[in-house]
């Protein structure tokens, strides 16, 4: 059996381009069997930060280690192995559009393992069975709705049974029954795949209901001011950045009754 990949484990990281600094002296840990929530304002590096941690881009410095694996220091074999072992879901999907669902959740089956025909279309049913999307699997992206279309990307993110999810704005274009199925499909996830989650979101209705930890990162001071469960930092944090963040939807509820 191979080794556990949680927790992460980040110390230290910071983040740039060229010159710029994004984020520095990040710190913190995701337990096996969290979601954990990567949270700010818009501009703040949450999808940066994303990208830093499955392994798409290398950290200026600090370290991001998988377990006993420093995923940067790893060599590109260890680190290849070590990332087909993440499933990721992009804020838009990003589906082959010429090819049919089925054929998107079949492809990194077929790179990845040396799976038969039959055994992968046995995969690819499932997988689309545990997102609620049965015999769809003939239609192509453009011929279902949005909301699907992430569903479909989800059972991608699954074809190689992962050890962590990672989400990036799962819920951004959905209109609020489609958030809240996104929502409680994450969670079911989770609890029936025994998978870590990692969510890169603004969305309070999502953040506040799915998040057991978090970071919040804050774009002007351009490092972490806080973690924790999201609830509690709503209910027992007194940075006024924080409670900006969490409570907006009051503010913008309290005018409008104004």
């Amino acid at each position: 059996m191979s080794a556990p990949v949680t927790p992460i484990t980040v110390r230290n990281l910071t983040l740039a381009y060229g010159g710029f600094v994004v984020l520095r002296d990040l710190t913190f840990t995701v337990q096996r069997g969290d979601i954990f929530v990567i949270m700010g304002g818009s501009g703040c590096g949450k999808s940066t930060l994303l990208r830093h941690l499955i392994g798409l881009q290398a950290p200026a410095a600090g370290e991001v280690r998988y377990g006993d694996t420093n995923l940067w220091d790893a060599s590109p074999e260890t680190r290849g192995r070590l990332m087909r072992r993440f499933g990721v879901l992009y804020q838009g999907g990003a589906l082959w559009s010429s090819m049919t669902l089925a054929e998107n959740v079949a492809l990194p089956m077929q790179l990845h393992t040396a799976l038969g025909p039959a055994e992968i279309a046995e995969r690819v049913a499932l997988k689309l069975a545990l997102v609620g999307l049965s015999g769809f699997g003939d239609f192509l992206p453009s011929e279902i709705s949005g909301g699907m279309r992430k569903r479909a990307g989800l059972a991608r993110a699954m074809a190689l049974d992962p050890d962590i999810l990672f989400f990036d704005e799962p819920s951004a274009g959905l209109d609020p029954v489609s958030a809240k199925r996104m929502d409680d499909l994450i969670r079911a996830l989770r609890d029936s795949l025994g998978a870590t989650v990692v969510l890169v979101t603004h969305e309070l209705a999502s953040l506040l209901a799915l998040g057991t930890n978090s970071v919040f990162l804050d774009p002007e001071s351009r490092t972490m001011i806080a973690g924790g469960r999201p609830r509690d930092l709503l209910e027992g944090s007194r940075d006024p950045r924080i409670q900006a963040f969490l409570r907006r939807g009051e503010s913008a509820a309290s005018g409008a009754v104004a």
